[in-house]
């Protein structure tokens, strides 16, 4: 009987300790540029490298192959849920002004407006 209990004592143990493990607390892991839409909404065509850089900050990746193109790529992983998300900013340039730019981010409708020089 004694060696049923031990057991049983041993089972139940292992049972509330495994119950406990979902209460474990993970922290949010947030990964590069985080981009609100009002410095987003600042963007127009033809701004220099250096408007952008004030506007955004820097670029998490600038192609080494061609600097022509900066990606800011912002993700971040729940750690308490699978609410996982990840956004991302291309932008092209042409003779050092921003030519095109593309990604999940909504650009103003003044993009298209050139600053005054």
């Amino acid at each position: 009987m004694k060696k049923y209990q031990k057991i049983l004592c041993a089972a139940l143990t292992v049972l509330g300790l495994q119950a406990c493990s979902g209460f474990i607390y993970r922290i949010d892991i947030p990964q590069g540029n985080y981009l609100e839409q009002k410095d987003v909404d600042k963007l127009r065509i033809g701004m220099s490298k250096e408007q952008v850089i004030y506007v955004l900050g820097r670029p998490v990746v600038k192609d080494s192959f061609d600097h022509d193109t900066w990606y800011y790529v912002y993700s971040m992983k729940r750690g308490m849920s699978d609410n996982n998300f990840r956004k991302e900013m291309n932008i092209f340039f042409e003779d050092d002004k921003v030519a095109k730019v593309t990604g999940d981010m909504e650009l103003s409708e003044d993009f298209n407006t050139p600053l005054e020089q």
